[in-house]
């Protein structure tokens, strides 16, 4: 089975920057999607970024301009450079896999979560 180790979360004041990584071990489809989820106090778990193996990717417009996803093919990788943070941006950030043929992040896998918290 996959299993996906983040690091790379803590505390930092607004206007800083913090970058995650997560990385997946065991087998992963080839043809994939990794991504980062947020869910902040009182809120839903919505996406914040996902990119395929194919390099293909995808941002929430809160996000657009401020973080930037990338991934290590080779070490099954995916990292989130996170710029210019604001305190909305507080949460817990989930990395996630999935096969680019099942419906959604709710199908793949998720890691344990590691928290945010962008001060004022």
């Amino acid at each position: 089975q996959v299993q996906l180790v983040e690091s790379g979360g803590g505390l930092v004041q607004a206007g800083g920057s913090l970058r995650l990584s997560c990385a997946a071990s065991g087998s992963i489809f080839r043809l994939n999607v990794m991504g980062w989820y947020r869910q902040g106090p009182g809120s839903q778990r919505d996406v914040v970024a996902t990119i395929s193996s194919g390099g293909t990717t995808n941002y929430a417009d809160s996000v657009k301009g401020r973080f930037t996803i990338s991934r290590n093919n080779t070490k099954n990788t995916v990292y989130l450079q996170m710029n210019s943070l604001k305190p909305e941006d507080t949460g817990v950030y989930y990395c996630n896999v999935r096969s680019i043929w099942t419906p959604g992040a709710g199908a793949g896998v998720w890691g344990q979560g590691t928290l945010v918290t962008v001060s004022s």
